[in-house]
């Protein structure tokens, strides 16, 4: 039988819920109306654990297993944020699927989502979870992240959910000239956000934008 989820939510997974995290959202200065729009419509219940759903709408890091954690509302919408400040995007690529969260923001603000997830087990829920709020427009890839997905680049955009030492250079090389990608890099307890614009084929402006927390970027695959 087919999972069923409880979109719509009730009590602390409830509208209201979203509503009062939007607002908080917005005291700590996220400004896109329609980044804001997505995450005040979007089920983070659905995307963690039942028991731990009383907290979704928190402004907390929640464990999803392997462990991994869905991104605190205020990283997804800040990382969200920077990505669209420029221009609409049409092609964008996700590396580190995790829960779909990220994924399901993403997939309604841009044209279409290629997301790339080295756990299967976790690929696999969200691609339930994802389907469950009719979102046709991602492209899940169980392979390893830090290689990116050459083979629909180049991309607008590049979104990466876990950090690196360093920024990957298959990375770089699949985004598009003009393009951004927001990334965490560095080791624990000394990571930076970063913003890196492709001006030309060899000519990348980066801007640190704030300190973060991430799960570290991991090579290979866990079917």
């Amino acid at each position: 039988m087919a999972e069923q989820f409880n979109l719509r939510g009730s009590g602390m997974t409830s509208q209201r819920a979203r509503d009062r995290l939007v607002a908080s959202l917005e005291a700590q200065g996220i400004v896109s109306r329609d980044v804001l729009k997505a995450i005040q419509s979007t089920p983070r219940h659905i995307f963690i654990d039942e028991a731990l759903a009383h907290g979704a709408y928190e402004n907390n890091a929640l464990p999803i297993g392997y462990n991994q954690t869905i991104s605190q509302p205020y990283i997804v919408a800040r990382m969200t944020e920077l990505l669209l400040a420029d221009k609409p995007l049409h092609k964008v690529l996700e590396v580190g699927t995790g829960s779909g969260y990220q994924t399901a923001i993403l997939a309604q603000l841009v044209d279409s989502v290629y997301s790339v997830e080295r756990i299967k087990p976790l690929q696999e829920r969200a691609k339930v979870r994802l389907h469950a709020m009719q979102i046709d427009n991602v492209t899940l890839q169980h392979s390893d992240g830090g290689m990116g997905l050459a083979r629909f680049a180049p991309y607008d955009a590049i979104l990466v959910t876990a950090a690196p030492d360093q920024v990957p250079v298959e990375l770089l090389s699949q985004l598009a000239i003009g393009g951004t990608m927001v990334i965490p890099v560095g080791a624990a307890q000394e990571q930076q956000l970063k913003l890196i614009t492709k001006k030309s084929a060899s000519h990348y402006d980066t801007k640190i934008v704030e300190a973060v927390n991430f799960v570290p970027l991991l090579s290979g695959v866990i079917s």
